[in-house]
């Protein structure tokens, strides 16, 4: 069984400034919650006892959300509840020097078991997380969580060549970070969400800079690739990559709630 997770946040997130210069990207709202509260209900949803977020400079609002609450709200009892069933854990990456990098940083935690990796701005429903564990107990090695993307967004992830296996499943052959169109393996997209075991640890220490000049996690699975295997996801992946990519998934989860939904529409409605 795996009852460990790692959330890796400790990316500047450029890409929403000035909104993000003194908040995490993590803390930005899906609609009435932040980003890495889901991902942590995802975790202890499917069964994870302890996580360890990875956080950087200016992100300790994050470590403030998890605190003790002082309130009688639905909403505020529901996040006691999610902190008081999980042992969370705190890191801090002393440089921006890559997802893999970041990674690194949980050899202590973990020791020698697998755990699971959840990207900390990537909402998964349903669970993701527990499609991979359940792959991982029959196969006992790597597993990453794959999608197929347009040719239009390739380059905006790495990328998998691999054999079909059974199924959805897929022997992993090559891993390629952010290739361009016409350099991809394939379209099938890794989104964020991972089975890893210790030997990771090893290969990131391998790993040389990559795209960005950082030690890109992609690279170092590489390393790993002979024993890795990847699984389609076919539930929806909100990604809050960018500005529009946030306000997409704002509008899709509102429109999935049933205490904002048909107002939402209604209005939508009036827009046309």
């Amino acid at each position: 069984m795996i009852y460990r997770a790692v959330i890796p946040a400790a990316g500047r997130g450029s890409r929403f400034f000035p909104a993000t210069k003194a908040q995490p990207k993590e803390m930005l709202p899906v609609v009435d919650k932040p980003v890495i509260q889901y991902v942590v209900e995802e975790a202890v949803s499917a069964g994870i006892e302890d996580i360890l977020i990875i956080s950087g400079k200016e992100k300790r609002a994050i470590e403030d959300h998890f605190e003790r609450a002082d309130g009688t709200s639905e909403s505020l009892q529901e996040l006691e509840e999610l902190a008081n069933s999980v042992n969370l854990f705190y890191v801090r990456q002393r440089e921006q020097k890559g997802l893999g990098d970041a990674v690194s940083y949980a050899k202590s935690f973990t020791g020698d078991d697998p755990f699971v990796l959840l990207l900390g701005d990537t909402i998964t429903l349903p669970n993701c997380t527990q499609q991979l564990m359940q792959h991982y107990e029959r196969h006992k090695t790597t597993i990453i969580a794959a999608e197929g993307v347009s040719k239009a967004d390739i380059s905006k992830y790495g990328i998998i060549a691999g054999e079909q296996i059974e199924g959805d499943l897929f022997k992993v052959e090559n891993l390629v970070e952010k290739p361009a169109q016409e350099d991809a393996p394939s379209n099938m997209a890794i989104i964020g969400r991972y089975v890893l075991t210790s030997a990771i640890f090893d290969a990131i220490a391998r790993t040389q800079p990559g795209v960005g000049g950082e030690i890109q996690l992609t690279d170092a699975l590489r390393n790993l690739r002979e024993d890795a295997l990847a699984v389609i996801y076919h539930g929806k992946r909100y990604d809050i990559g960018t500005k529009m990519d946030w306000i997409k998934a704002n509008v899709q989860l509102f429109l999935r709630d049933p205490r904002y939904g048909d107002d939402l529409r209604s209005f939508l409605r009036t827009l046309e």
